[in-house]
């Protein structure tokens, strides 16, 4: 029955996303980006929320809202599944992402978060592609949209840190606006590479905002630390909650 039904929205869910980018992408030049956000937002990704939960017995529980900034704001997420990737802009409406560039080249999918206004980053650019981000980055919250970004780059197991990169300390260095850390459990029900969508709970909580007046290292050793406890105790509870979730946890 969970293949039945990874399958069947595995199915809606891509073809859902297809046809948004479809249309993203042939009224993106004709249509202000607030279209987009309300697209997205508030119809594609609520639609999905709701199927993932009705197929699947699969939902997301938001914790710490009162962490989540009335303005502008960088929030720095553990990247773990495609989850955060596609629902976490339904929680922070108006706000967007830092993103690889080689997902431009993507057809319709790459062309429709250009038009929602994401900002992409070329990883191997150095110095010049990390100033250009800054660039795009304060147009935009200077716009009054958030900024998300993921400081380990790519999606690691359960119970995994990776290395983070310097991103989010270079925005934490060069605005003014507040670091929320994000830490979430999205890999035990919806693993990298597994097209199995296991029911249960995924939980994103919002911590408090970094403090202020951190140097680079001092930023990136409280970043990660945050991050990570609060990724082990969701874990620890999920592990509770649903014990066939243990197998999953990274064995260091």
């Amino acid at each position: 029955m969970l293949v039945i039904r990874s399958l069947l929205f595995n199915i809606i869910f891509y073809m859902t996303i297809l046809l948004g980018s479809l249309v993203a992408s042939v009224l993106g030049l004709f249509v202000p980006q607030k279209f987009h956000w309300f697209w997205w937002n508030d119809i594609i990704l609520v639609f999905l929320r709701k199927m993932m939960k009705w197929i699947c017995g699969l939902e997301i529980e938001v914790r710490g809202e009162k962490n989540i900034q009335k303005g502008a704001a960088i929030y720095a997420s553990k990247h773990q599944s495609a989850v955060e990737t596609y629902f976490m802009t339904s929680i922070l409406k108006k706000a967007t992402f830092i993103f690889k560039i080689e997902l431009t080249h993507i057809p319709f999918f790459g062309w429709a978060i250009r038009f929602y206004g994401s900002v992409p980053v070329n990883r191997s650019g150095g110095s010049k592609a990390m100033k250009q981000m800054l660039n795009e980055a304060k147009k935009l919250l200077a716009k009054g949209m958030s900024i998300i970004i993921f400081p380990e780059g790519t999606r690691t197991k359960p119970g995994e840190a990776g290395e983070y990169k310097p991103g989010a300390a270079f925005l934490y260095q060069n605005t003014d606006v507040p670091v929320v850390p994000v830490a979430l459990n999205s890999a035990l029900f919806w693993a990298k590479k597994s097209f199995l969508r296991k029911p249960g709970k995924i939980i994103i909580e919002f911590l408090p905002p970094v403090p202020r007046g951190l140097d680079k290292r001092e930023f990136m050793s409280f970043l990660k630390s945050r991050i990570e406890e609060k990724c082990t105790e969701l874990n620890e509870e999920t592990i509770k909650n649903y014990p066939e979730t243990k197998q999953l946890l990274h064995k260091k």
